[in-house]
């Protein structure tokens, strides 16, 4: 991912000017990441060592997501509506 689509995603997702550790901007950024891991992951089956990243990173968003859904369930719909993650 480059420094300006990281920076994008950040501007979309964040909750205020200085925003980049909130739950919808790392949820964001995984989902960046995730997504193109999986194309490379369709080219490359046997990168064992890149799909073991990949779990360790959707293990971390389904993390995050469970802490949304405690606490602001509407911010949790809103997010998963909005990057097209199903649950």
């Amino acid at each position: 991912m480059t420094k300006e689509r990281k920076q994008e995603i950040m501007a979309k997702y964040a909750r205020g000017t200085n925003d980049t550790g909130s739950p919808e901007v790392q949820i964001a950024l995984l989902t960046e990441r995730i997504n193109h891991l999986t194309d490379h992951l369709r080219t490359h089956q046997k990168d064992h060592h890149s799909r073991r990243g990949l779990l360790m990173m959707v293990g971390k968003r389904r993390g995050l997501l469970d802490y949304l859904i405690k606490t602001d369930i509407e911010r949790y719909r809103s997010i998963i509506a909005d990057l097209g993650i199903r649950k």
